[in-house]
């Protein structure tokens, strides 16, 4: 009794150090979500991202299942056939049932894991017959230009941003509407990333508003997120970062209606009590002057 008692508090006082470390309390339940629920996996900020979480979820779910059964197995073996005597044990040469079992079973899982990937890629993947907004994003060596392309300016042509040696563009969409990205580059393939949609997409050159090109998107969450390029693309892959800014379908229509006046990025979004520069991410002067001397040359 004595040495169980010792072994709970020592337990006991390590769950207790574990959570304090962690810096949560049981009371919110994040830490236990984050560890035990979502076992590690972002939440995300987009309906897709949801769809997601889940396969992750459930995918590690089913690992924990198979791995426990693998070890409970090794185990009984371990304990069950233990050296008893220095008598040679029978023999086996092969057992065809157990062939059979050994062979279908991992089948069985392997195809299920691949229904239930492709069900949410084909979920993620699907295009609404109707977005709500549409934006063009154009990849290039190396920053991002997003074009609203139901949009006027006092040029006639539609509003955009594109960043700078010195400024992070900003891309900004609507929450709970479906937003559509038509992806396009001038030059390699870039991949369009933000962390918080769990979800990146290559930008293939020569498939402008292609298919593989395209995706829609239902943000939820107001915020400010980061995004990056993912693939490599050149010397200053790196700093090819751009930020999503997600505002109230009210606030998106009032930037768009001041950008459409003659308003830059920068001023529209301090029009709708946004910070007007990126918060996410910043700008490597001495780096991207040389990337911008580069794009001015055509380098």
């Amino acid at each position: 009794m004595a040495r169980g008692s010792r072994l709970a508090r020592l337990a006991a006082l390590g769950l207790l150090g574990g959570l304090t470390l962690t810096g949560c309390e049981l009371g919110e339940a994040s830490w236990w979500e984050e560890n035990f629920v979502r076992w590690g996996w972002p939440e995300g900020v987009t309906d897709e991202a949801e769809a997601m979480r889940n396969l992750w979820i459930g995918s590690t779910y089913a690992a924990l299942i198979i791995g426990a059964a693998v070890w409970a197995l090794i185990a009984w073996t371990v304990i069950r056939h233990r050296k008893k005597s220095d008598e040679l044990p029978r023999q086996t040469a092969y057992n065809l049932p157990l062939e059979i079992v050994y062979t279908i079973l991992p089948f069985i899982i392997i195809a299920g894991l691949f229904f239930f990937t492709v069900n949410t890629q084909n979920q993620v993947r699907d295009l609404s017959d109707d977005p709500d907004e549409v934006i063009a994003v154009n990849a290039f060596k190396w920053n991002w230009q997003f074009v609203y392309t139901d949009t006027a300016g006092p040029d006639g042509e539609p509003v955009d941003t594109v960043g700078t040696s010195t400024e992070i563009p900003i891309l900004v969409v609507p929450t709970d509407r479906t937003v559509r990205f038509n992806l396009a580059s001038a030059d390699v393939i870039h991949s369009f990333w933000v962390p918080e949609f769990l979800f990146k997409l290559d930008v293939i050159p020569g498939n402008e508003n292609g298919r593989d090109n395209v995706f829609d998107v239902t943000v939820r969450e107001e915020g400010a997120y980061v995004g990056r390029c993912a693939e490599l693309c050149g010397t200053y892959h790196a700093y090819m970062n751009f930020e999503v800014r997600a505002v109230s379908g009210d606030d998106y229509d009032d930037y768009l209606a001041a950008r459409e006046s003659g308003l830059g990025t920068f001023e529209a979004l301090e029009e709708i009590g946004q910070e007007g520069v990126a918060g996410t991410t910043t700008p490597l002067d001495l780096v991207l002057d040389k990337v911008e001397d580069l794009q001015q040359t055509g380098g």
